[in-house]
């Protein structure tokens, strides 16, 4: 499984948290039962294979700091997005800048760049071009604004 496919995961577990009234954890725990997400593979390719124990860290890691930091997350997203509100903006354009903004801001080991272009790629795979513009903008001028004086410095691991 690629780091991508972790992302998509991720983006599936957060698009699902605003839907469902189930905790973050429970949801987790439902998905990546064996037997449940080997059914998932058959509406979604992504879930073709199981993550191995350092990329289910990794999606558990975004869906529940995507869960603890969404109000945060939101706001930012609000600022950038001059007069939208989060609310009328695609819930699976939200769900990836949730993604993008939480590994800027606290997975150093991710570099923005990688980020931005991973939620933007993800975004054309379910979003219409004019959204995936919107997306990227608001992804650009978020870390251009609010990351210009942090560096990122690579973890050791």
């Amino acid at each position: 499984m690629t780091r991508s496919n972790a992302r998509e995961i991720a983006m599936h577990i957060s698009f699902e948290t605003g839907v469902n009234p189930m905790p973050t954890p429970e949801l987790i725990e439902v998905i990546f039962d064996k037997e449940y997400y080997k059914s998932l593979a058959k509406e979604c390719e992504v879930y073709t294979d199981y993550p191995n124990e350092k990329q289910l860290e990794y999606i558990k890691r975004l869906a529940m700091g995507i869960g603890e930091h969404a109000y945060e997350l939101d706001t930012y997203i609000e600022k950038y997005a001059k007069g939208w509100r989060v609310g009328r903006i695609s819930r699976v354009a939200v769900a990836i800048m949730r993604i993008a903004m939480f590994e800027v801001m606290y997975m150093p080991e991710i570099p923005n760049g990688a980020a931005i272009n991973e939620a933007v790629e993800l975004c054309k795979k379910y979003e219409e071009q004019d959204t995936v513009s919107f997306v990227n903008g608001i992804l650009g001028s978020f870390v251009r604004n609010e990351m210009q004086f942090e560096t990122k410095e690579p973890t050791e691991n």
